[in-house]
């Protein structure tokens, strides 16, 4: 991927004000990527209604908050693209068009339908939008006939999909979409407060804009080895969420010898441990933070509207090819 410029795509559910868990599951890495390849980052709006159908009110809201981070940890209009999924109409076109080709079974072995069918109670899953996201996901791709597409490790699956649908496409029509290759990002979980996967459903979430106060009070109350319920009681640092997901990537190997060794013979307390890595996160929000302050409303929609014509004319040369390759002219 690293010989010459190659098309990456990558998109994020609008789910407003992003934190550390989107971060260096994402956007940190998105960053690394735009000045390597010909990159496009896109606001996956109708996914959100996959599963948020009932409750859409907050979808505009929280585009404009999630590009705004976007912009602010230091994506580039100017350096790639940032567009609104449903601001392109062609990717419903591709939907329906590799739906036509893409067998059910296909799609109910992808482990996310059933997993997300348990872990998002309360709300009916049994849909068509549901269970034929992924080949939604791979119009997304497929589109802009990326190359690589950059996700975490519980994603793999779909690229895998994709791979499938777009040989399955060329094998009928003619060679016209590139399999994409899995780019797995180099941080692919972080744990929240309470030492689950960071989410904002769950609660648990440190901010790019939260103040350095806020900061301070969440991470100070971060759940830390069991082992450890007093000062006096030594621990173990791979049991600990704090240090896994925390110190492990913010902290230096000397601090690291440090918190390892203090843990383990309690020479040192879990708040005294955590400061340290505070420390470090505070510094990365830092200059986050700060563009943050400086950017307004209008940015976003500026940085979407120059996106979705971009989007709009790459979008439209695709499909003129499928069309005629399915005989659609």
């Amino acid at each position: 991927m690293s010989r010459a410029p190659t098309v990456v795509v990558s998109g994020a559910r609008p789910t407003g004000r992003q934190h550390l868990g989107n971060y260096h599951g994402a956007l940190a890495n998105w960053v690394h990527l735009q000045d390597q390849h010909e990159c496009l980052f896109f606001v996956a709006d109708w996914h959100a209604l996959t599963t948020d159908y009932a409750s859409p009110g907050q979808i505009a809201d929280n585009t404009v908050e999630m590009v705004l981070d976007w912009l602010s940890v230091g994506l580039d209009p100017g350096r790639c693209t940032i567009f609104q999924q449903s601001a392109v109409k062609e990717h419903a076109e591709l939907y329906l068009l590799l739906g036509m080709l893409t067998p059910v079974p296909w799609l109910e072995r992808t482990p996310t339908y059933k997993e997300q069918q348990t872990e998002l109670e309360g709300r009916d899953l049994s849909t068509y939008g549901f269970l034929g996201y992924p080949v939604l996901q791979a119009a997304d791709i497929l589109m802009y006939r990326a190359a690589g597409v950059p996700v975490g490790i519980d994603q793999a699956p779909h690229v895998e999909l994709t791979r499938e649908i777009a040989r399955r496409w060329n094998g009928l029509y003619r060679e016209l979409f590139p399999e994409p290759e899995t780019l797995f990002t180099p941080v692919s979980k972080i744990l929240g407060t309470d030492g689950r996967k960071m989410s904002k459903s769950y609660g648990n979430a440190v901010y790019l804009t939260d103040t350095p106060e806020d900061v301070d009070r969440k991470l100070s109350k971060m759940v830390t080895d069991p082992r450890r319920a007093r000062r006096t009681d030594p621990g173990e640092p791979d049991d600990c969420p704090a240090y896994r997901s925390f110190h492990s990537h913010y902290c230096t190997p000397d601090e690291l010898r440090v918190v390892e060794q203090g843990c383990r013979t309690a020479g040192i307390g879990c708040l005294d441990c955590k400061k340290i890595m505070i420390r470090h996160v505070q510094e990365t929000l830092e200059p986050i933070r700060r563009r943050r302050a400086e950017l307004r409303p209008a940015d976003a929609l500026a940085a979407l509207d120059a996106g979705n014509g971009r989007a709009r004319t790459l979008a439209a040369a695709t499909m003129a090819e499928v069309r005629d390759a399915m005989g659609l002219r």
